[in-house]
């Protein structure tokens, strides 16, 4: 990234055209550079496997929140499905680039709201910035393209309407960053500071407040308003409860903390030391994003990337009260922060994934296609490796033993899980031509899960070992 673009440059009237032909170009180069590694596995993390196995079964008809289940809003799932139609089920390049356009525009508004407020030269920091620190977590975190990232462009959006008080569009964005992710609601805090201080009329109110209602609404409307809600909101009360994992979650919590300011360390000292602080509704957005991370209380690393397009403005709003070397040392700082993470990103084994792909070879070469199969554990990427239906709605045990929290044993089992899911599991495994114990002694184990381990004793026999993974095929 050439320096000059960091530096203070005269404004020309009607420049605007001629300032964004300048810097999309390097933007786009950079958001791409960054992503590199991205394309270097077939997935990066199970959230990856889990929505490409939704999109799959909604291609063949089938229904969110009925039969296609997950705690999350529908965006990102219909959006897997909408990339497969084009691309093919097989590969997750698709999503990938469009990973890349998320982080590219939401680099691009940050630049916008930047510039608006502070001139061009922050216009271009901010954006850098932000491409740069958005690979500070580990890869598997950074680099997939799961809820998080499509997430960073709504709530970027939402702050960009607010700013030039276009109040429906910015209550519609704060429902996008809702529907695809709950925590992107929190955005509409720092949006609601800036209509109460912007003096707008209480039309504004009405539109931001319909802009924000409407969408999820609709979204309710097109799947199954019951059923939205359950996954959404109300069902998630086990998985939201900390008990049992205190020491676990927070030895996490500690580490991705730490992984994070080292991709930022380039930018603390900055506004630690200006002179001028920074707007309120910044300072709101990176304290209400920081609730979203800390909701639930679990602490996952792809959690902190809503965190970041609020540092990346902070950062730049407190280099304006510095030399401008301040600003160009800031940026080289993140840069050489940004290589050290491509590095681990291209170097890092991936232990999980080879693991996967040798047992969906095992049940690929077992099982027909069409044959349905119970992949017990928490790797829902094997049926979509295997490219194999899964027998249940229930793509990882998380859902039926609430392990899915990342707990070490707390809160773990049966009791647990998500209300009714065991009467209905039991009635959708009936059609299982074989059953893969993956828990490898976890605490979901069919030792410690009644109602695995009595379907296993009643219909099913071992056939094999693979990798840990333990096979079952059905009696004759």
């Amino acid at each position: 990234m050439p320096a000059e673009l960091l530096l203070p440059s005269p404004s020309v009237p009607g420049s605007r055209t001629a300032y964004w032909s300048r810097l999309l170009p390097p933007l786009a180069a950079l958001a791409c550079a960054t992503r590199i590694p991205s394309f270097t596995r077939p997935l990066w993390n199970p959230d990856e496997g889990y929505l490409a196995v939704q999109a799959r079964l909604l291609a063949h008809g089938g229904q969110l929140y009925e039969t296609v289940v997950d705690r999350k809003p529908p965006f990102v799932p219909w959006l897997y499905e909408a990339t497969f139609a084009v691309t093919g089920s097989g590969t997750l390049a698709g999503v990938r680039v469009l990973a890349v356009l998320a982080h590219l525009l939401t680099a691009a508004l940050l630049a916008s709201l930047a510039r608006r407020r502070w001139g061009d030269a922050s216009g271009r920091t901010a954006g850098v910035l932000y491409l740069l620190i958005s690979v500070g977590l580990n890869p598997e975190d950074a680099q997939a393209a799961t809820f998080e990232v499509f997430l960073l462009p709504c709530t970027a959006a939402a702050m960009w309407c607010a700013d030039r008080r276009r109040w429906g569009a910015a209550g519609t964005a704060v429902a996008c960053a809702f529907l695809t992710k709950q925590t992107g609601g929190a955005v509409l805090l720092p949006v609601l500071w800036l209509y109460a201080t912007s003096g707008a009329r209480r039309g504004g109110l009405g539109r931001l407040a319909a802009g924000a209602v409407l969408p999820v609404l609709g979204a309710a409307l097109a799947t199954n308003p019951v059923g939205f809600l359950f996954w959404t909101v109300t069902g998630s009360g086990a998985y939201a409860t900390l008990t049992g994992s205190e020491l676990h979650v927070l030895a996490r919590g500690s580490v991705n903390t730490a992984i994070v300011s080292v991709a930022c360390a380039g930018l603390v000292a900055p506004v630690v030391r200006a002179r001028r602080a920074p707007t309120a509704d910044l300072w709101l957005w990176l304290l209400a994003s920081a609730g979203a991370v800390l909701l639930g209380l679990h602490f996952f690393g792809h959690y902190y990337l809503q965190l970041l397009p609020a540092v990346a403005l902070l950062a730049t709003a407190a280099l304006r009260a510095l030399p401008s070397d301040r600003t160009v040392t800031a940026v080289l700082t993140s840069a050489c922060a940004c290589v050290l993470f491509l590095t681990w990103g291209a170097l890092a084994p991936r232990p999980d994934l080879d693991h996967a792909r040798r047992v969906a070879q095992a049940v690929s070469s077992r099982t027909a296609p069409g044959e349905p199969v119970l992949i017990w554990g928490m790797h829902p990427e094997t049926y979509w490796l295997a490219d194999r239906a899964p027998a249940t709605r229930y793509l990882t045990a998380g859902l039926l033993t609430n392990y899915s929290g990342g707990r070490d044993g707390g809160r773990v089992g049966e009791r647990y899980a998500v209300r009714g899911a065991w009467t209905v599991f039991r009635r959708e495994t009936e059609s299982a031509v074989l059953v893969v114990d993956d828990s490898s002694g976890k605490p979901y184990a069919p030792e410690r899960v009644r109602g695995l381990r009595r379907l296993l004793a009643a219909r099913y026999e071992e056939a094999g070992t693979v990798d840990g993974a333990v096979l079952y095929v059905r009696r004759r």
